[in-house]
């Protein structure tokens, strides 16, 4: 079990505003997962890996991709109270779910 959480590298985001937003992403998708994929990844220690995107297209094309595999997963749109515009789509998180199902989704990416 893991989580990928997703974070753009274009907005500018300083590094505490970053850390806030796939937080906000990975509490957000975890969610939405089954009680029974929410237990297995609580047990098995909450396995989580941060990479990075380049546009809010790329977030969008896959948390369509995860929905098309059944994977849970949230896309954060930032309040706009700080450093950026409201509605700024900032991160996505994919999972709890199979590693290997996420890495389907995630696995061509860079870690941040």
């Amino acid at each position: 079990m893991k989580q990928a959480i997703v974070a753009r590298t274009d907005v500018g985001m300083g590094e505490g505003k970053l850390a806030a937003q796939v937080a906000h992403a990975s509490l957000s998708a975890y969610e939405t997962a089954d009680d029974r994929a929410r237990r297995r990844w609580k047990d098995g220690g909450q396995k989580k890996i941060v990479l990075k995107a380049t546009s809010e297209r790329d977030l969008h094309e896959l948390s369509e991709l995860a929905d098309r595999e059944g994977i849970p997963n949230a896309l954060v749109r930032d309040a706009g109270h700080t450093q950026l515009e409201p509605g700024t789509v900032t991160a996505l998180a994919v999972g709890p779910a199979d590693e290997q199902a996420v890495d389907r989704v995630t696995g061509d990416l860079s870690l941040l």
